[in-house]
């Protein structure tokens, strides 16, 4: 015998319901802008740049226009992987034009580590990717750098 249509509908409805108890939390959580604190010089338009890649890629930016050497001091960065910005999001610090995908990796990946950087300012990383220079892309590394002070190239790209 088959149950009433009424039951079998409100039965299908309440599983319907159920479902998307359990999953639409989880799809606001991935949806959920990421914090991530910047510090840069005022007057520095390729960190604005970065910054502006971050936000396209789901960061929610926290800006500290008072240049970066003390904050990379402080967060035990060593400067030889020094850039003109630095960041901190999940525990970790960024160090220059980090791509956000990369961002993401590290968060993901949870490794115990200081941070990932990119020191200098490669010319067609995020923010260094300006028309202005006429599509160049150099290669660089993006390094994992590590509680010791040591790196080991966490993502290489080459142009």
């Amino acid at each position: 015998m088959n149950p009433p249509l009424l039951t079998r509908r409100a039965t299908l409805q309440g599983l319907a319901f159920a479902a998307a108890g359990a999953v639409l939390p989880a799809l606001a959580a991935a949806l959920e802008a990421t914090s991530i604190t910047v510090w840069k010089d005022p007057q520095c338009g390729c960190c604005g740049d970065w910054i502006a890649h971050m936000q396209a890629n789901g960061f929610a930016v926290t800006l500290r226009d008072t240049g970066n050497t003390g904050a990379r001091a402080r967060l035990g960065l060593d400067r030889r992987y020094g850039s003109c910005h630095t960041a901190l999001v999940g525990g970790y610090v960024i160090e220059g034009h980090v791509p956000a995908r990369e961002v993401r990796r590290l968060l993901r990946e949870k490794p115990d580590a200081l941070g990932l950087a990119v020191p200098g300012m490669p010319v067609g990383s995020p923010g260094m990717d300006d028309p202005v220079y006429g599509g160049r892309r150099d290669p660089y590394d993006v390094l994992l750098v590590l509680k010791n002070g040591s790196s080991r190239v966490f993502q290489a790209y080459r142009g």
